[in-house]
């Protein structure tokens, strides 16, 4: 699931969580909103996206935004509001 428009001008970003998460839901809205195409890796339905976040966080806790620097730097931004407010401060 994805956004029309474009999220890439710093690098690669995608959401891991799924749809029916109340949490996810709100930040899936927030990216339709701000017209953006962000892949939604969801963690019920593939478990490696699942494994993936895990590993990379230490929780399987959704939503959590991967955001893959210019520079292949990777970082992972958990709860809602907080990647709400990153999408609308580097693409609104």
């Amino acid at each position: 699931m994805t956004a029309s428009g474009s999220a890439g001008k710093e690098g690669a970003i995608s959401l891991y969580g799924y749809p029916q998460c109340p949490y996810c839901a709100r930040v899936l809205r927030a990216i339709e909103e701000l017209d953006l195409e962000v892949p939604l890796r969801n963690t019920m339905q593939d478990p490696g996206h699942r494994s993936a976040l895990v590993e990379a966080t230490g929780r399987g806790t959704v939503p959590v935004l991967r955001i893959e620097g210019a520079d292949g730097d990777v970082e992972w931004l958990p709860e809602s509001a907080d990647i709400i407010r990153y999408l609308v401060d580097r693409y609104a």
